[in-house]
């Protein structure tokens, strides 16, 4: 195996092992980012500035997993308060 593969996957192990003790906010933001780094580069790669791809595509994507982020806190608030709403209802009916 080829050092620089070797160097890529011991990379990528550590990343990932870096996300256990993030907030769901941090990791959809910093998996937002990663996405958008790898889309930006391949798109900038085409166009003949890899670098300039991977920079815009890494505030895009942290852009986008952090809005991702606030939409799932949306929707588990929504559910968390009908849940209540159920609850006290059926308290009120026994």
């Amino acid at each position: 195996m080829k050092k620089s593969t070797i160097a890529i996957i011991l990379a990528i192990g550590l990343m990932l092992g870096g996300c256990a003790n993030m907030s769901d906010t941090e990791q959809r933001t910093l998996s937002g980012a990663a996405i958008g780094a790898a889309g930006g580069a391949a798109v900038g790669a085409m166009s003949g500035n890899a670098g300039w791809g991977a920079a815009i595509g890494t505030a895009a994507g942290a852009a986008g997993g952090y809005l991702y982020d606030r939409h799932q806190k949306a929707k588990e608030e929504d559910r968390e308060e009908a849940y209540r709403q159920g609850y006290e209802a059926g308290k009120k009916n026994q």
